[in-house]
């Protein structure tokens, strides 16, 4: 997998995790973990998620 595809994955799992939580009514310890850890592999590829915060 090249860095680039590396990159997409990583935005693409973040993304996925927002709508998960978009449509989560309760409280998630799982899901807000599994989004720190999206943000912090974002952040070591320097890239700026907050465009793609629900």
């Amino acid at each position: 997998m090249t860095l680039e595809e590396q990159r997409q994955a990583a935005i693409m799992t973040y993304v996925n995790l927002m709508r998960i939580k978009a449509h989560e009514t309760g409280e998630n310890k799982e899901l807000e973990y599994q989004i720190k850890v999206a943000k912090i592999v974002l952040q070591n590829f320097g890239i700026d998620y907050s465009e793609l915060e629900l």
